[in-house]
């Protein structure tokens, strides 16, 4: 079984529900996205759906775009003096991402800065060529920076060893969780979630637009996945900064919740419905994460 079946297995049967200062609120002129995008990538896309599949990129809300695969998340932040991009999925989801961009109307030649939410392959692995396409400047923890700069999964990793190396990538900087990161006008706020992996970044920011301000929040993976042999109750200190990030993403202000696979925060499911705000969307989040994690701890102490 492929890494990637073993993730959607394990999502598919997990109890989750597949869910600062505020950003600078700041819309800015953009290419007109038709009202049916976001339905195209519903009909175009699956649940849970493999990770390279092309799916047509869709306007969230102000100057904020979904660009990413159907089963792998991009978010592309816009703006007059520059654009941000969150995520580079994998190094095919990269070029898939490029395509989206341009087709939404943009040069990716004005994405100014690269940021990453967790450093396994599957969300950054795409990062070196959207770096080579781009021109842009990658943003880094300070715990995923070796990995990026690397391109292999850091020993203390809970899934070290179960994936392959990845193009290492240039890092040009370090991001200091709750300290904004800026372009022009553009702030997104870096919130430390570790847990998946050492160097998980959360990022919220306010989009705007018919002046009326949502505040996003893109909330990593957090899910409890590790190899055979690890066991988070033999790393108390890594487990308290896990539960730490959980806490701090229950409490944002967070009113669209997205996350790096799209399923895990069933963002198909709430296209289909009501869209895309729910007030408690990070709360909900955060809460099955945690009973995930109980789980997990209750069955290692079983062992």
């Amino acid at each position: 079984m492929t890494l990637y079946n073993i993730f959607r297995h394990f999502c598919m049967v997990s109890t989750l529900s597949c869910v600062a200062v505020a950003a600078t609120c700041y819309a800015t002129a953009s290419p007109t996205i038709a009202n049916s995008a976001a339905s195209d990538w519903v009909n175009s896309c699956t649940d849970w759906d493999t990770w390279d599949k092309a799916g047509p990129p869709f306007h969230i809300y102000g100057n904020s775009y979904y660009v990413g695969t159907c089963g792998i998340s991009a978010i592309l932040i816009t703006s007059a003096d520059g654009h941000i991009l969150i995520d580079g999925a994998t190094e095919a989801g990269a070029e898939v991402i490029a395509a989206n961009i341009q087709t939404l109307g943009f040069a990716i030649t004005d994405i100014k800065l690269l940021l990453q939410s967790h450093e396994h392959f599957d969300h950054v692995a795409g990062l070196a060529r959207l770096q080579q396409l781009s021109g842009a400047r990658l943003l880094a923890s300070a715990a995923a920076a070796p990995v990026l700069t690397s391109g292999v999964v850091a020993a203390a990793d809970p899934q070290a060893g179960m994936h392959q190396p990845f193009p290492a990538v240039k890092v040009d900087g370090l991001v200091t969780a709750g300290e904004v990161v800026t372009l022009g006008k553009l702030s997104l706020m870096p919130v430390a979630t570790p847990g998946h992996t050492p160097g998980a970044l959360s990022w919220q920011w306010t989009s705007c637009e018919a002046e009326q301000c949502q505040v996003l929040v893109y909330a990593d993976s957090l899910s409890p996945v590790s190899s055979d042999s690890y066991r988070f109750s033999e790393h108390l200190s890594y487990l308290q900064a896990y539960r730490a990030g959980l806490d701090k993403l229950a409490a944002l202000d967070c009113q669209i919740l997205l996350t790096p696979h799209p399923s895990a925060s069933n963002m198909r499911t709430r296209l289909q419905s009501n869209g895309l705000t729910d007030t408690d969307g990070c709360k909900v989040y955060a809460a099955a994460v945690t009973q995930r994690l109980d789980k997990r701890l209750t069955k290692e102490k079983a062992q």
